[in-house]
């Protein structure tokens, strides 16, 4: 899918000064193939641009050949020029990719700033149909069958007796900042959560803000997530979870849902007294616009039981 291309200009300006603008052609992403792609480059400026030279770059690892265009004559003012590369596009890889590309132009005269940029993120791939579809980690176990877990990379998980005395029960409601989500509707000892690590999951709706629910490893459970509208635009939050015991329930701005009594290490039940914690926390969304898909953040930290979008 196309997404729209961000222009930006380097240097400092005034909002109603003329800006260079950058942009380029839609990218053919079925490969393996040679693809050509064509940047334009717009003079908004009442000025002549002067050696302008244009590069374009896609992932790490894909080939553009050249490396440069140079337009030795400029760029009229209030006029645009067209240079054209060569991509080498890589065959597609297993899973769902967000690609990024940028075409830059550097030059003298114009608008005096030296340098624009346009960008634009493309998607190749299918994300997973569900959260349940991304489940990777198992964090609840029966006191009578520990040794499944592994929720903290050390072999402990949450106790599922403990977690249905404070309402947490498989398929239970959950109501949380204004969303009402599911707990993971699965045996205990089974996945029912994600460990985050960039996976694309569908969902559709439309509301104020996207809602997790799960809990934090380590005390740095912190990551942006990238929210695609089936309009083809985007937005990022940032949101975390604290460590699941021993940090303060409200670090990273997360709201405490659930506190359960111990833990399940493999040789059974212990740390009784001790608090084992679920939290939520949100993104906000852009308003009038209908989800297609969540990006989850690249950190392994945040674990992720249930998401839902708010009114």
């Amino acid at each position: 899918m196309l997404l729209p291309a961000t222009v930006l200009a380097g240097g400092a300006a005034r909002a109603a000064d003329p800006q260079t603008e950058v942009t380029f052609s839609p990218i053919d992403l079925d490969g393996p193939a040679v693809t050509t792609v064509t940047v334009t480059v717009r003079n908004t400026a009442p000025k002549r641009m002067r050696d302008v030279r244009v590069s374009f770059s896609g992932p790490v690892g894909w080939v553009v050949e050249p490396e440069v265009r140079t337009l030795k004559s400029g760029i009229a003012a209030n006029a645009r020029a067209t240079v054209t590369f060569e991509l080498l596009v890589p065959a597609p890889s297993s899973g769902f990719q967000l690609l990024n590309f940028t075409a830059t132009a550097l030059y003298e005269g114009g608008d005096g700033l030296a340098r624009a940029t346009g960008s634009r993120t493309e998607r190749r791939g299918e994300p997973l149909s569900s959260l349940a579809a991304a489940y990777n980690n198992v964090g609840v176990t029966d006191e009578s069958n520990t040794a499944p877990g592994d929720f903290d990379g050390g072999g402990n998980s949450f106790s599922a007796q403990k977690l249905a005395d404070v309402g947490l029960r498989p398929g239970a409601s959950v109501t949380a900042l204004g969303a009402e989500l599911t707990w993971p509707d699965v045996p205990s000892g089974a996945k029912d959560n994600v460990s985050s690590g960039g996976q694309a999951i569908s969902l559709s709706g439309s509301g104020s803000k996207l809602v997790f629910l799960g809990s934090g490893v380590g005390n740095n459970a912190v990551g942006t997530a990238r929210v695609f509208y089936t309009d083809g635009t985007s937005s990022t939050g940032t949101f975390g979870f604290p460590n699941w015991s021993f940090q303060n329930v409200t670090d990273h701005g997360a709201t405490q849902i659930a506190a359960s009594n111990g833990r399940n290490r493999q040789d059974g039940y212990g740390n009784a007294g001790v608090t084992y914690s679920v939290f939520a926390h949100s993104v906000p969304l852009q308003a009038g616009k209908t989800v297609d898909l969540v990006v989850l953040p690249g950190q392994g930290g945040i674990h992720v039981f249930a998401m839902a979008i708010a009114p």
